[in-house]
């Protein structure tokens, strides 16, 4: 966790942040994005979020930067546990996918929500840094 943390770091220091050598470079920014939507840390989540970043949620609602950090400037929405399990890392030059499971819960508009989600984030580098471009979830049915 603390090397997680301390790698994170020095990738934001960097004037050449995130540039991913290795996929566990990538992996472990992937896991700051999540402890960034934890805390919540909106100035962090503005720095790894392009411009034109634009989230699917698992109903088919579209929501762009700005909404989403609104969100959780307000506290509208809270994300109480993100787990993330079964994740792969492809390269296709300045753009990588990240996919994989996760375990969600938190609150939105007041109400609890929670589920599992089967996710896909694409990260492209734009002028020498690493950027999040987009990130998309579906919810897994609950075996009946």
């Amino acid at each position: 966790m603390i090397r997680t943390i301390l790698l994170t770091l020095a990738l934001l220091a960097s004037p050449t942040a995130f540039a991913f050598e290795r996929d566990a470079d990538l992996l472990a920014m992937d896991a700051t994005w999540n402890e960034m939507r934890m805390k919540p840390d909106v100035e962090g989540l503005e720095r790894i979020l392009a411009e034109d970043w634009m989230l699917t949620h698992s109903d088919g609602r579209v929501q762009h930067k700005a909404d989403y950090l609104d969100e959780l400037r307000t506290a509208t929405r809270r994300n109480q546990g993100i787990g993330n399990e079964d994740l792969r890392v492809r390269r296709y030059g300045d753009t990588v996918v990240v996919t994989g499971t996760s375990v969600q819960s938190g609150i939105s508009n007041g109400q609890p929500w929670s589920g599992r989600f089967r996710f896909t984030r694409v990260w492209v580098q734009r002028d020498g840094a690493w950027k999040m471009i987009a990130s998309h979830s579906s919810r897994i049915a609950e075996a009946k």
